[in-house]
């Protein structure tokens, strides 16, 4: 797709024509095609045309019902940011009393966006121009926000009156392959880092980053939305609120289940001794694993004697279970068998179970794998949790609490 693409989808013709289709169905986007053309329309528009009918209906799942009238490209898709993060990211800068953010690498402008309905003045850059024109698209609304087609590091800050800074980098390669290493995102996290010492500063980073990784003097903050961790976004200056001590990061954990948002901050010196198998197995949610926020989540939940079953794995254990507030998905125990497959293969076929849920953590198998071998029979359920339990590879067989189990159906 085009700059020329984006203009055509964007004149009156392009709009009516985005607005009479129906829902992407792939199966007859083919027919549909051929019929549009012999109408008299141009390929090339039906084309870009089918093509965005594809890509807002893949976007609704990050921007709901926005994404009907938006404008993507599928890599700037790929990377946008759920729009409900996006939204906290924007409260950030406004909570901070500040009141004009420079969006380095706008993408297709989500960000840009959520920061302008909440009255922030924005500056979007973005390098690639068919990506610019889509940003222009989907920020036109706004009149406090304009997309420049450059890079991002290039813009005099000062003299656009710029008084805070946001940025995703890239980290896919042309190819669409991920980038691990935060020098080969695009721009390099170090040169973005360097932005912080002048303004306050915001960056959009890999979940996967090591702790010994982050920046000192930052809070990192990791983010998952709806059981999934999407990111860690790095936040320098007033925007930290938790800048860390001791030349480290400072350490957070936004936690998103529907309408429900839950903050949790690192607390100096909490800790979770390893202890007996108790009533209840609580397996963290994804944020709070990678923020090594399990104790302060235990804490936030109210469990009862919580302890891990491990001391260097991430399941939680603990003699009464209320409300985990969506910080945990709890489980009460039923039964602790050894892991060697031809137990675990009794024991369920015993109990006629033909479907099984397999979750594991410490233990180095296949689930996939470990179904065929069991050769399962029957018409009940079970869930299994593979894991340590004093110190030997264990099967937990656990159900879910009541909560837990209404929210799975």
């Amino acid at each position: 797709m085009t700059p020329e693409d984006i203009a055509e989808l964007t004149s009156p013709a392009g709009r009516v024509l985005l607005d009479s289709l129906p829902p992407y169905a792939p199966d007859l986007a083919m027919k549909l095609s051929e019929g549009l053309r012999r109408r008299g329309l141009p390929p090339r528009l039906v084309a870009a045309a089918l093509t965005q009918s594809r890509l807002r209906q893949r976007a609704e799942s990050k921007l709901g019902e926005f994404a009907r009238t938006m404008l993507f490209t599928d890599a700037g898709l790929q990377q946008a940011t759920r729009l409900k993060v996006a939204a906290h990211h924007a409260r950030r800068y406004r909570g901070a009393g500040l009141t004009h953010v420079a969006d380095l690498t706008c993408g297709i402008g989500v960000d840009s966006m959520t920061m302008a309905a909440l009255g922030l003045r924005v500056t979007a850059a973005e390098v690639d121009p068919t990506t610019a024109a889509v940003a222009r698209h989907n920020l036109h609304l706004f009149p406090s926000a304009q997309v420049i087609e450059a890079d991002g590091l290039t813009l005099d800050l000062d003299g656009l009156g710029v008084d805070a800074v946001f940025a995703d980098p890239s980290r896919r390669t042309g190819a669409g392959r991920r980038v691990f290493n935060p020098a080969a995102y695009t721009p390099p996290l170090d040169r973005l880092l360097a932005l912080g010492a002048d303004r306050p500063l915001g960056l959009k980073i890999a979940p996967g980053v090591p702790h010994a990784a982050l920046p000192p003097h930052h809070e990192a903050q990791w983010v998952s939305d709806d059981g999934t961790v999407v990111e860690c976004t790095l936040w320098a200056g007033p925007l930290a609120r938790l800048p860390g001590a001791a030349g480290r990061a400072g350490r957070s954990a936004l936690v998103l289940s529907g309408d429900q948002a839950t903050q949790l901050d690192e607390q100096p010196g909490a800790r979770l001794a390893s202890g007996q198998l108790g009533d209840f197995l609580l397996e963290p949610d994804g944020a709070i694993v990678r923020g090594s926020l399990i104790a302060e989540a235990a804490s936030a939940a109210g469990l009862d004697n919580p302890r891990l079953v491990h001391p260097r794995i991430a399941y939680v254990t603990a003699d009464g279970c209320a409300d985990t507030a969506n910080l945990f998905a709890a489980f009460r125990v039923v039964d602790v068998i050894p892991y060697k497959v031809a137990t675990l293969r009794a024991y369920l076929r015993a109990r006629g179970v033909g479907h099984l849920t397999i979750k594991k953590r410490g233990i180095d198998v296949d689930p996939d794998s470990l179904r065929n071998e069991l050769r399962l029979r029957g018409e009940a359920h079970a869930t299994a949790v593979l894991t340590r339990v004093a110190g030997r590879h264990s099967v937990i067989v656990v159900t879910p609490c009541l909560r837990q189990a209404s929210q799975e159906h």
